[in-house]
């Protein structure tokens, strides 16, 4: 389907999207075998395990995402949807220090909100340049709207 340059090209994606994820990491260890735990949370709330494998795959995937996107498009058509790829990966990183790093929970319900909001932006951007792009991201999606209503469980229950 794609030649090893092609493959090689979407090493960056990779190592941009697994960095953020990194960076995120750096606010959360320090927090959510102490802090987060702590907290009263809802009976549904997911067991901490879950939350790496999880965030591991929703990066790649959107690492996928994204280099669908600039492979498939030209520049001019995939920049706009890159900004917005851009911004939501910046926002995914912030709500990791504002919620675990500055520990404010009801500041970080306000972030994920708006990046939940630019995740969707993001999609739909994606979707009139690569069906599969878009389809790769629904995920994502439903995971933040999750870590959203956990979000405002968790600051109204503390």
């Amino acid at each position: 389907m794609f030649d090893r340059e092609s493959w090689l090209s979407l090493l960056p994606f990779v190592v941009v999207c697994l960095a953020i994820a990194g960076i995120g990491a750096l606010f959360t260890n320090s927090s959510v075998k102490t802090w987060y735990l702590q907290l009263r949370r809802p009976e549904w709330t997911p067991p901490t395990w879950i939350f790496g494998p999880v965030w591991t795959t929703l990066y790649l995937m959107m690492a996928f995402s994204a280099w669908l996107v600039w492979r498939g498009s030209n520049w001019t058509a995939a920049r706009f949807a890159l900004l917005l790829f851009a911004i939501q990966l910046v926002l995914n990183m912030l709500w990791s220090a504002v919620f675990f790093g500055m520990r404010r929970i009801g500041p970080a319900f306000g972030e994920i909100l708006l990046l939940w909001m630019m995740i969707i932006a993001t999609t739909v951007a994606f979707y009139s340049l690569s069906l599969l792009a878009a389809w790769l991201l629904i995920p994502y999606i439903a995971w933040v709207g999750l870590a959203s209503y956990l979000n405002f469980r968790i600051w109204q229950m503390n």
